[in-house]
């Protein structure tokens, strides 16, 4: 799912024209425009491609050849659809990701070959979206092409028409354009300066409305390339999942090298010198029994800090308090350690599975972190609730704000774990606060 935050760049630049004049001249238009004026062309060759190659794969079918023909319709179907999807890439600036590509099977021996390649392109719902797009695309493509064209050059010739209506009674027998004629000396022309101003003011009425057409238009276009032409629902949640177990795997491993680091430079480098000591302290039993029981009692001192390292460690791990009373307590214990007074108000029917719980606790915990730390706040507050099939929490403080999800920010890695589980964090935090951040995860009761 998609993670949100709001970005306080610089100003957006500030317009004389309104939007409306300024659509005609904008390179948009005009790069929508040159798209569908070429997609007529290629929507002829796709689909005479598709239609013909099918026809003759399909009559083939009796003979050995149907299947490789069928193949080859599908094959230059999807080369057509890379075609298009560059066209939609320059001109839209609709980024559509390459669909997953042909998958062969090659569990038995001697199935690797064109053979296999064939079948593999046959089973493929991908191609056969490809050529529906090239079916499909023609009517379309021809009634946008039409519509377009038809508004876009009468808009302008109207517009322009008191330049060039001189031509008519300097070089012809009319007065001006002819509208119509019905034949018995009733042809209506446009050669007085009321009617050429009309004219000019329709031109300008559909110079102003062609953008707004196009773009209508071009947004069908969209829909097409991004429905069939682009990778399917499920193979774009097949990636999906396979990134969120990529980030999984990796925070593990870090979550591992943190404690194994915390293990080897806290408590076991003072367990070490415990035991040196108590060694120490054994040797002067006999000879000094005063500096031993001193030792001893340094070595007492020493071993309440190691269980205290200990009990972090642990904590920090997974809290026993979460696992015996729940996500209310242990926010409330959470909340308690933060330098920062804190709020908790936690309003749940009932716990969320152990697996979410956890993940509340430790987003809370790591965004309480960040108020004690950078946030320069005097009072923060935690909220947590439950919303239909989602687990909500907030975290609102009032520090100085500018917090973000920009890369290699702590708040860019937490909302990469939550995006992990499907989860969503939107940070609001303009500069000068107040700064509130929303976490939303999934509810498995």
């Amino acid at each position: 799912m998609a993670i949100g935050s709001t970005a306080y760049g610089p100003e957006p630049r500030s317009h004389v024209l309104p939007v409306v004049l300024r659509a005609p001249f904008e390179g948009r238009t005009w790069r929508e425009f040159l798209y569908l004026m070429i997609g007529l062309p290629l929507a002829v060759l796709s689909f005479s491609y598709a239609v013909s190659m099918l026809a003759l794969g399909a009559g083939l079918l009796i003979t050995f050849l149907g299947i490789p023909v069928l193949g080859a319709a599908l094959a230059g179907c999807r080369a057509l659809g890379v075609v298009e999807r560059a066209r939609a890439r320059t001109l839209l600036k609709l980024d559509v990701a390459e669909p997953e590509p042909v998958r062969l099977r090659t569990r038995k021996a001697g199935r690797s070959g064109p053979i296999a390649w064939v079948g593999a392109l046959l089973r493929s719902g991908t191609s056969w979206r490809h050529v529906l797009y090239a079916v499909l695309h023609l009517p379309w493509a021809l009634a946008s092409f039409l519509c377009a064209l038809i508004v876009w050059a009468n808009g302008w010739a109207a517009l322009t028409y008191p330049l060039w209506f001189w031509v008519f009674p300097q070089y012809t027998d009319q007065p001006g354009l002819q509208l119509f004629d019905n034949g018995d000396d009733s042809a209506f022309y446009l050669d007085s300066p009321l009617k050429v101003a009309a004219t000019c003011a329709t031109g300008v009425l559909l110079v102003l409305v062609t953008p707004w057409l196009i773009r209508a238009l071009t947004q069908v276009d969209r829909m097409l390339v991004s429905g069939l032409l682009g990778p399917s629902r499920l193979a774009s949640r097949v990636r999906e999942l396979e990134s969120d177990r990529g980030v999984v795997v990796d925070t593990a491993a870090a979550d591992l090298r943190r404690i194994e680091r915390d293990l080897h430079d806290g408590a076991q480098a003072r367990l070490v010198s415990l035991a040196m000591d108590l060694g120490l302290a054994k040797e002067k039993l006999q000879e000094d029994p005063e500096s031993a029981a001193k030792m001893v009692e340094d070595a007492h001192g020493e071993v309440k800090l190691a269980l205290q390292e200990l009990r972090d460690l642990a904590r920090g791990i997974h809290p026993a308090i979460l696992t015996d009373r729940g996500l209310g307590p242990a926010l409330s214990a959470l909340a308690a350690r933060c330098t920062v007074p804190v709020k908790v108000v936690v309003d749940l029917p009932e716990r969320p599975a152990p697996a979410i719980e956890g993940i509340a606790y430790f987003t809370v915990s790591e965004l309480l972190q960040n108020v004690s730390k950078h946030s320069r706040a005097q009072r923060a507050e935690v909220d947590v609730w439950h919303s239909e099939d989602r687990l909500m929490l907030q975290v609102t403080d009032d520090g100085r704000g500018g917090a973000g999800t920009t890369s290699g920010s702590g708040l860019a890695g937490l909302a990469e774990r939550l995006d992990s589980v499907d989860g969503i964090l939107i940070v609001d935090s303009p500069l000068g606060g107040p700064t509130v951040v929303t976490a939303e995860l999934p509810w498995w009761g």
